[in-house]
């Protein structure tokens, strides 16, 4: 969730207080934050979007994804449950769906269905009538608290994120600061109907990225600043690595280029403040 950080800064000493104070139900973990990487070679800023051109400044609050249809039109999702339709000149041209809740990944099935990680109302697939199907709302008998990306496999399978069953997105902030594994990397057959769990255990799964050619899916663990893999093909099918740890920032979405890069966004860089809530 692109605005996951959003105001937890101004709102640190409050929250803080709030969880020392008052019985919430919860229980959190002490951990040892990694030493934040300085940002310099890889990470050292650059300037490489400053010509970037910004489109729909004024239609919403927190477009989370884009994507694009086989036209070229994009289509974005705001706060307050719209999703709105833009040319391929970046002309708005209305609301194309509101699902009544938070959506947040986006993605096109090869039928030309919009599919929707809702954060409230969970897995979604709007049909070019424009109707809204719920696809899925649980896993294991577990109901999704907070969905969060999404992206379509080569095979048509859909991969999404829970990005916590302890908590919703009204309650980010805590899961965050109690540092535990609630997170989900999930799958949807559209052939079967099911919905199947195929890493639980995630600390904040967010952004979703299935490969090219389908042998594998990542997922970002936002609160633990990596990178995971999970391998859906070859010898190492079921299995999971991390490939990247001790990021300098709070990875966020994640593209892929098609052409094994991968572009990872973050929302904010790493603050020694929420770093030194670890121990």
């Amino acid at each position: 969730m692109k605005n996951v950080l959003k105001g937890i800064l101004a709102a640190f000493g409050l929250l803080v207080a709030y969880l020392l104070l008052w019985p919430l139900g919860v229980d959190p973990v002490v951990w040892e934050a990694p030493t934040a990487p300085e940002l310099v070679g890889t990470f050292a800023p650059n300037d490489y979007l400053k010509d970037r051109e910004v489109l729909g400044l004024n239609d919403g609050i927190g477009p989370e994804d884009i994507a694009v249809d086989d036209e070229g039109n994009m289509y974005a999702p705001y706060e307050d449950g719209r999703v709105i339709k833009y040319d391929v000149f970046g002309k708005s041209q209305g609301v194309y769906a509101n699902t009544e809740g938070r959506p947040l990944g986006l993605d096109f099935d090869a039928m030309g269905n919009l599919i929707i990680a809702d954060a409230i109302k969970g897995l979604l697939s709007v049909d070019k009538q424009n109707n809204i199907t719920v696809l899925s709302t649980e896993s294991d008998g577990i109901e999704f608290k907070f969905t969060d990306d999404v992206d379509i496999g080569t095979d048509g399978k859909i991969y999404f994120s829970d990005a916590s069953s302890g908590f919703d997105i009204h309650n980010y902030r805590v899961d965050l600061m109690v540092h535990r594994p609630l997170g989900r990397l999930l799958v949807y057959d559209p052939n079967t109907k099911m919905t199947t769990t195929l890493l639980s255990g995630l600390y904040f799964a967010n952004g979703v990225a299935v490969s090219p050619n389908g042998e594998y899916v990542l997922v970002n663990e936002t609160s633990e600043y990596r990178v995971t893999k999970y391998w859906l093909k070859g010898d190492k099918a079921g299995q999971s690595e991390m490939i990247i740890e001790n990021l300098p920032g709070f990875p966020d979405g994640i593209s892929s280029n098609g052409k094994g890069v991968y572009w990872v966004a973050f929302p904010a860089k790493r603050k020694a403040i929420i770093d030194n809530l670890a121990g």
